[in-house]
């Protein structure tokens, strides 16, 4: 065991273990932590670690100065030893025990590394869900058939509202580059560095090897490409660089060679694969009609006990960028709206009160597009009203996909509230679609029928 993970596994012994960190993070010189329970920590023994030179605490974060060029290789090695001693769940009731024990078996192989990729975008789910909102707001603002001369009685309060709900879509990149280095281990300014240079507009203006570069090509699966790179060759540098020289070029050495593959090899790459995603997307959704759409939303929630839908997530945003729409989402959103018409069946046919009292929590937040207390509190530990609310899930897909429907956003809402967040003239045939959903399942479950727990 070499000095730093030696020191990386005395910190976690003196923080009270693996699963007292919430936050674990590090600057140049400092690692930096976040406790679940600070009562734990043992400050006196973590200040005589040898490899500790001073403790400072900010808020809720304790820092541990160690050094530059240090810090980055304690932080990674306290979070493989994390990875390698993982700290199990804390079932809280039925639908937690049940999602955990589902996920556990039909685990994909794959589904680790597409989690992986996912982390990247769950944490800008509230920043979607904000600009969906006001761009759908601005859209119904915007019709005079449904608000008179609004529009042009405010033509500016519209202008600024379009600023607000674009913003996001604006730094896209930058984000997503903090964020996937963030999730590879790299240094999170670095990765911003990196999809800034991607989008940078003064690509434009240079000519390689005959043709003109293109700011932004690839979209986020380029940043992607990039960033992942970048991080393995700061890594790289950062284990076999003299600790007093690896603060200075560590950076240096890693921005230039990861940028210039980035602008001959990554980024066309990642344009290719883009073209790819969004052609093949929208032709299979234009071209495969109800049938496609049926699909897609009966397979959505097997896809989610795998783990395998953690991989659409660039989908969904490569999505928006090309087209300013997202065609997919609306259809997956059906797979939990058949929950709900599977949930009212059972709740009308079953005698178990407590599965009643289950059903009648869980249906408004279901309602709301928070679909895991229905379906693993309710339908998938009954079975048969899975597999019928899939199918229910599955009409309303058809009738999305065949209207083609579509959303502003790229994930992060569904149920009800995505029908503000619909494309013009689409929400009503959304809004048919989910009852058409509903009905379904509710149709489905009853005939299919189910076994009734006993109290």
């Amino acid at each position: 065991m070499d000095k730093n993970t030696t020191l990386a596994s005395e910190i976690l012994c003196g923080i009270g273990g693996n699963g007292n960190i919430s936050r674990l993070e590090n600057c140049m010189t400092r690692v930096r932590i976040e406790l679940h329970d600070d009562a734990q920590l043992d400050i006196p023994r973590l200040k005589a670690l040898p490899g500790i030179s001073g403790y400072v605490k900010q808020g809720e974060q304790h820092q541990f100065i160690v050094g530059p060029g240090k810090a980055a290789k304690v932080v990674d090695s306290m979070r493989a030893l994390l990875q390698s001693n993982p700290v199990a769940p804390i079932a809280t009731g039925d639908a937690s025990r049940v999602r955990d024990a589902a996920k556990a078996r039909y685990k994909a192989p794959m589904s680790d590394a597409l989690r992986k990729l996912a982390n990247v975008f769950i944490p800008l789910i509230p920043a979607f869900i904000a600009s969906g909102l006001i761009t759908g707001i601005v859209n119904l603002l915007s019709r005079e058939d449904v608000v008179g001369s609004f529009a042009g009685d405010y033509p500016n309060l519209l202008r600024l509202l379009a600023v607000f709900g674009s913003a996001v879509f604006a730094i896209m990149n930058i984000l997503v580059g903090v964020n996937t280095a963030k999730v590879f281990g790299g240094s999170l300014a670095m990765g911003g560095v990196m999809a800034g240079i991607l989008s940078s507009p003064q690509l434009s203006s240079i000519t390689l090897f005959g043709e003109a570069l293109q700011p932004g090509r690839g979209g986020v699966i380029a940043v992607l490409l990039v960033v992942a790179m970048m991080c393995y060759i700061e890594k790289w540098f950062r284990a076999r660089l003299p600790e007093s020289l690896e603060l200075i070029l560590n950076p240096l050495l890693t921005t230039l060679i990861t940028a210039s593959l980035a602008i001959v090899v990554l980024q066309p790459l990642g344009g290719w694969i883009s073209d790819v995603i969004t052609h093949g997307a929208n032709l299979a959704i234009n071209q495969g009609g109800a049938m496609m759409g049926a699909v897609l939303s009966a397979a959505f929630l097997p896809l989610v006990l795998t783990g395998l839908h953690q991989g659409l997530v660039p989908i969904h945003v490569e999505l928006v960028q090309a087209h300013g729409m997202n065609p997919l989402l609306p259809i997956l959103a059906m797979a939990g709206v058949g929950q709900i018409g599977a949930a009212l069946a059972i709740l009308l046919k079953t005698r178990n009160q407590r599965l009643k009292t289950v059903i009648k929590g869980a249906l408004p937040v279901g309602l709301l597009g928070i679909g895991e207390p229905l379906i693993f509190g309710v339908t998938l530990p009954l079975g048969k009203p899975f597999i019928a609310a899939c199918l229910g899930g599955a009409v309303g897909g058809a009738l999305v996909c065949y209207w083609k429907v579509a959303t502003v956003i790229t994930f992060g809402l569904s149920g009800l509230p995505m029908a503000l967040t619909i494309a013009a003239g689409k929400v009503l045939p959304y809004l048919v679609g989910y009852l058409a959903a509903v009905i379904a399942g509710f149709i489905f479950t009853w005939v299919i029928g189910f076994t009734d727990p006993e109290e």
